[in-house]
């Protein structure tokens, strides 16, 4: 997926994109719009508007004072829909089978920021443990890796 097509899914939503000079913030979203630092890559802009839609799905409110636990809960939730929205476990497996073989490619081949990948495979290690089964593929986030299991 890239930037224009989630431009596109956010429009889906009737919520507004523009880019701005953000000072402190690579993205922010208020009520239907939402604001992307403009001098950021299209890759960092993808992972911060992934994360932005993922806020109109799963928050409400003002969320900015992390140290509120239950706002802290709702990043964490946006967070996670732009993970499984951009990466996800299936994505994973896909990249394997495309011949991607670490963390430097596997950013590459889902056009993402390495430093997401790091941030996914943590969020990852939290939710499923060291690795995740599905179908006849073993994930395993650390070290990354996927293997086919044959039965």
């Amino acid at each position: 997926m890239t930037y224009e097509e989630l431009l596109e899914e956010a429009e889906i939503h009737e919520l507004i994109v523009k880019e701005k000079p953000l000072r402190a913030y690579k993205g922010r979203i208020k009520g239907n719009r939402i604001a992307i630092k403009k001098d950021l890559s299209n890759t960092d802009k993808k992972c911060t508007l992934a994360e932005e839609i993922g806020h109109y799905h799963t928050t409400a409110g003002n969320i900015l004072d992390q140290s509120d636990v239950s706002n802290r809960k709702q990043e964490r939730y946006a967070r996670a829909w732009g993970y499984r929205k951009l990466v996800g476990v299936t994505k994973l497996i896909d990249a394997y089978k495309h011949g991607v073989r670490n963390r430097f490619e596997l950013a590459e081949y889902l056009g993402v920021t390495e430093e997401y990948i790091e941030e996914v495979l943590i969020y990852c290690k939290q939710k499923y443990g060291l690795q995740y089964q599905i179908d006849n593929y073993l994930v395993c986030f650390e070290p990354l890796s996927v293997l086919e299991i044959w039965e």
